[in-house]
């Protein structure tokens, strides 16, 4: 059995010496190396900005979704949407594990796991699609995808259903970083905070400030604004269009009473919602932008333009402890349960 490189480097194939992240297309053979773990694929949760994209691309169609996804699995060797860069993670079941990694690992085949890396860097073979949700994004499919030395990954919990699981770890680095960037006594706005990431962004920031802590919930839609406020977890809920910074600004500057956020975390998965969140934000505060919708040289130029001192996270989806922390928060917030079940509970 060959040995690959603990990255996924031998995977690919264009352009040589990239990173299977940004590599155009990958070897998604499904001959295991010796160091890789071989999964047969039960379902993929698309990440949210990809699969508006793909379903505004198809008309809404189920069936021509499915055909959009397997012929970017079929160009590139992995879900990686040439549009808007980003994947999406799965649940799978564990079917070999490389010699290499016998024993290393607490792992063995038969176990189910959620991946928390990318499908923007996971091979993956799409045989047949056998369900599709398009409200969430998660798509049940027969097919197989290999998980290299350094992926990351979650036995799923025997107590919570699996769809629900796969929803939590799908988004778990935002609330997770959520917990280290918000301190009590913090005003902070979340831009998106009715959607999945938003919604536990919204109720881990909550228990972050405390009391003396200001949440400013910020969702587009009166229906969508209603819900969040009957949560509690916010002090001001906004009907705002976050691609309207000026509105953003004045809202959230009348809400704030100038004094503006020390922490912003925009959830949204559309684009052209950099500069709300950065207008949002105090100078010296931060703007985490979690939100694979964000082009990252319209944040930097315009942050920039209107000389604001903000400090700027990249969403990175990782951070230590970020599964259990957020499959910890589910089990502990009854109302958060209940919003994920209703959606993703079937």
């Amino acid at each position: 059995m060959k040995q690959g490189n603990r990255y996924g480097l031998h995977r690919v194939l264009e352009p040589q010496g990239t990173m299977p992240q940004p590599a155009w297309r990958i070897d998604n053979t499904m001959e295991l190396y010796s160091n890789e773990i071989l999964l047969d694929v039960e379902t993929l949760n698309i990440d949210s900005a990809s699969f508006v994209q793909i379903k505004e691309a198809e008309g809404g169609d189920p069936l021509r979704i499915g055909e959009h996804m397997k012929k970017i699995v079929a160009e590139r060797g992995k879900h990686h949407n040439p549009v808007t860069g980003s994947g999406g993670m799965l649940i799978g079941m564990v079917r070999a594990i490389g010699p290499e990694l016998q024993g290393k690992l607490d792992l063995v085949p038969g176990d189910r796991i959620a991946t928390l890396v990318s499908l923007s860097l996971t091979p993956l073979t799409i045989e047949e699609i056998t369900g599709m949700d398009v409200k969430t994004g998660q798509v049940d499919i027969k097919g197989q995808a290999i998980l290299f030395e350094s992926g990351l990954f979650a036995k799923l919990p025997d107590e919570i259903a699996d769809r629900i699981a796969l929803a939590v770890l799908d988004v778990c680095g935002a609330p997770a970083q959520t917990e280290k960037l918000v301190k009590p006594g913090d005003t902070v706005v979340v831009l998106g905070a009715g959607g999945k990431s938003g919604l536990m962004v919204l109720c881990q920031a909550r228990k972050s400030a405390g009391p003396t802590g200001r949440i400013l919930a910020l969702e587009y839609g009166e229906a969508s604004c209603e819900r969040l406020r009957e949560l509690g977890w916010a002090d001001v809920v906004l009907n705002l269009d976050a691609t309207k910074p000026v509105d953003v600004l004045q809202a959230v500057e009348k809400a704030t009473e100038g004094r503006m956020a020390d922490v912003t975390i925009n959830c949204v998965n559309i684009p052209g919602t950099e500069m709300a969140s950065i207008l949002s934000t105090r100078d010296e505060g931060t703007v985490y932008f979690f939100s694979m919708a964000t082009s990252f040289t319209a944040a930097a130029l315009g942050a920039e333009g209107v000389g604001k001192d903000v400090n700027m996270i990249i969403g990175n989806g990782y951070t230590k402890g970020h599964a259990d922390l957020s499959l910890n928060l589910l089990r502990e917030s009854k109302q958060l349960q209940a919003l994920f079940e209703a959606k993703y509970g079937m």
